[in-house]
């Protein structure tokens, strides 16, 4: 609950940030990630595999199949580079949105 309740929060804080800034060169925009191979990820993957007796890549894909449909983890470097396309001019009218990174995750 405090997680989603987190995460609310700074969607809430991006909106006011990006129209409290709107008439300046500062934009404010949430990036939100869904599954990213951290090593709490990894540990999610090592416990089924070993609770479900399933080689470490079945259990990776049963994992992902829970929320990502793409099937595939994002990536630390597809996240950096969306930050990089927000600081560009190209993004400069890109205020206040949460932008999901999440192989249709929240297409669903």
């Amino acid at each position: 609950m405090a997680y989603v309740a987190a995460k609310h929060g700074v969607l809430g804080l991006t909106k006011v940030v990006a129209l409290e800034a709107a008439t300046t060169p500062i934009t404010c925009n949430a990036i939100c990630p869904g599954w990213v191979l951290t090593p709490l990820v990894q540990k999610q993957i090592d416990d089924l595999a070993r609770s479900e007796k399933l080689a470490p890549e079945e259990a990776k894909r049963r994992l992902l199949a829970e929320k990502q449909p793409s099937g595939e983890f994002a990536t630390p470097e597809q996240i950096g580079e969306l930050a990089l396309f927000l600081c560009s001019n190209a993004a400069a009218q890109i205020r206040g949105a949460a932008l999901s990174i999440d192989g249709a995750w929240t297409a669903q």
